[in-house]
């Protein structure tokens, strides 16, 4: 009886030192895998913090008590006096970045505006930096000669000339969109599209650069919400209810990454053939849909009216880098 006693003593106190170390086990396990979640877990978030503090580098969005540089998303909207020019020069070039310039000229727009557009961005467009020019326009024969400098390159397309105005503006973004598809993506880093009628008196840079680009409105800048054209019919594929909004932006100037132009460019078409097979037509052509795809993608970089100037005195523009050139329409448009 006496041995048979121990025995079972001894069982119990071998089932108690298992279970001891397999708690102990247990608590180490659960204590690395807690410590690793966390450590994932923080890793995640400054990794978050990383791309903002990224923005902080560079960026100095406390540099104006009296204008807006940042939206409510947090993008940039860019200013003089916000970013050091040197030092974003400086970073581009060492990624070896390309960019893309787009711009229409169709009709007598060739003979009006080209010239002025293309000479003007030789001297302030993205200086220093490698840049390809895709001119788009109905007749080739009419490009001017342009005295480029070594890291610089034009190619130019021919493309089919509308029987209207608006078709003209609305069907580029279906070129710009087919284009970037065959080639645009394979050569540049990244790509702006520009409206011909304007011309560069100053930098415009890679502070410019960004994934998503829009350009403020300068009509627009100072103004109410409600006053800002957007389109108003719930039949259009651009429409946007009197509640929302961010910013009025002008079609004048877009570009960002080429697979988000293109995103940009494709939706923005796809809505126009929605528009014209119900036979509706946005008041403002490819800028309403261009407004109504940015609500939608918010873009990543806002540029202030110092890159998209009217001319007019303003208090509020104390650098202009592109102007907008007289528009006479009665002479330059057929219909």
């Amino acid at each position: 009886m006496q041995v048979r006693f121990d025995i079972n003593k001894q069982m119990v106190f071998v089932a108690l030192l298992v279970m001891a170390v397999l708690s102990v086990v247990y608590m180490s396990y659960h204590t690395r895998l807690t410590t690793q979640l966390v450590k994932k877990k923080l890793q995640f978030e400054w990794r978050k913090n990383d791309a903002k503090s990224d923005l902080l580098r560079w960026f100095n969005s406390s540099a104006f008590t009296d204008k807006q540089t940042l939206t409510s998303w947090d993008a940039p909207i860019m200013w003089d006096g916000t970013f050091d020019p040197v030092e974003r020069d400086e970073f581009y070039r060492k990624k070896k970045t390309v960019i893309g310039l787009t711009v229409f000229a169709i009709g007598r727009y060739i003979d009006r505006y080209l010239k002025d557009f293309l000479e003007s961005a030789e001297q302030h467009f993205m200086k220093g930096q490698r840049v390809i020019y895709y001119v788009m326009v109905d007749i080739t024969s009419k490009v001017p000669t342009l005295k480029q400098s070594p890291e610089r390159n034009m190619i130019v397309i021919q493309v089919p000339k509308q029987s209207r105005w608006q078709d003209i503006s609305m069907m580029r973004m279906q070129q710009i969109s087919d284009l970037i598809q065959d080639r645009i993506r394979f050569e540049v880093t990244y790509l702006f599209c520009f409206d011909v009628d304007q011309f560069f008196v100053g930098r415009f840079g890679t502070e410019a650069l960004a994934d998503s680009v829009a350009q403020i409105h300068s009509a627009f800048f100072t103004a109410n919400r409600n006053r800002f054209t957007y389109e108003r019919s719930p039949n259009s594929a651009a429409f946007i209810a009197p509640e929302e909004g961010d910013f009025y932006y002008h079609a004048a100037i877009f570009g960002g990454t080429p697979d988000l132009v293109f995103n940009l460019t494709r939706t923005c078409m796809e809505g126009i053939i929605r528009d014209k097979s119900k036979k509706v037509e946005a008041i403002w052509h490819d800028e309403s849909h261009l407004n109504h795809y940015f609500l939608k993608h918010k873009p990543s970089k806002l540029l202030s009216p110092e890159y998209c100037w009217d001319q007019r005195p303003a208090k509020y523009i104390r650098y202009v880098r592109l102007k907008w050139l007289p528009k006479d329409y009665k002479k330059l448009r057929d219909n």
